[in-house]
């Protein structure tokens, strides 16, 4: 049984200030626990699980120490979890160690702009998995990794993929030779544009879209041509989008 104490720390976790404190943070449910389990064993600090979802995991659950697995109740599952409908088994995790930022050579980088919702910037991170681009630079303003909506949505591509806060415009006046495609409503129609192996493909805020300061260090634009009447696309849809047709083969 947990104790009180082993509760309120866990459901501390969701709070950015004491994940930082602390370095880890939480997941939760089937999916991204058996990516962790599978990819990133010695990144999980402990594990909590209902006894269905334990039974029948013997030879996964051999990567980590039975030291730091838990078998609860799902009422003690409910009292530290996120979810609105607990998902039988959450795990905390060690964060990352802070890396260095990425320096432009070959291949594609994603640069996020001001993604503040938590659901899309997870999404994105996953839908940039999908298509093997690995790192992603993002603005101070993005949402933080490490929130439990961010996570949820990564369905575990944080695990394969490089996220780095930094000051943007700092950032691209040391790399001002690279080619930067801004995600704009004004920019040439991407099935206009030839297979891209090598730049940054900048995705702007949900509603104010890619910063004017920001923007002046793109030289080109690129936009998904508007049938309907839709005002706009959501940004990781548009992200999904744009990578799909700009790194086809």
């Amino acid at each position: 049984m947990l104790s009180k104490s082993r509760v309120k720390y866990i459901q501390s976790l969701y709070h950015k200030k004491f994940r930082d404190a602390e370095l880890v943070f939480v997941i939760e449910g089937p999916k991204i626990a058996e990516e962790f389990l599978l990819h990133a064993p010695r990144e999980i600090v402990a594990l909590y699980a209902v006894k269905n979802w334990l039974a029948g995991k013997e030879l996964l659950i051999q990567s980590i120490a039975p030291s730091i697995i838990f078998s609860i109740e799902e009422t003690e599952l409910g009292k530290i979890s996120a979810l609105s409908t607990p998902n039988r088994v959450l795990a905390i995790v060690k964060q990352k160690e802070k890396t260095e930022l990425p320096t432009p050579t070959s291949g594609l980088m994603l640069m996020l702009d001001g993604i503040q919702d938590p659901g899309n910037f997870g999404t994105i991170i996953r839908i940039a998995d999908w298509f093997g681009i690995t790192n992603l630079v993002c603005s101070k303003e993005c949402a933080d990794i490490y929130n439990p909506k961010v996570i949820q949505a990564t369905m575990g591509s944080i695990i394969r993929t490089n996220v780095v806060y930094t000051n943007l415009c700092d950032w691209c006046k040391q790399h001002a030779g690279v080619d930067m495609y801004a995600a704009t409503l004004q920019g040439q129609s991407i099935y206009d544009y030839p297979v891209l192996t090598d730049g940054i493909i900048v995705m702007g805020n949900e509603s104010k879209g890619v910063s004017p300061e920001l923007l002046g260090f793109c030289k080109k634009q690129v936009t998904i041509p508007r049938i309907g009447q839709a005002e706009s696309l959501n940004a990781a849809v548009a992200t999904g989008i744009i990578l799909s047709q700009l790194i086809r083969k």
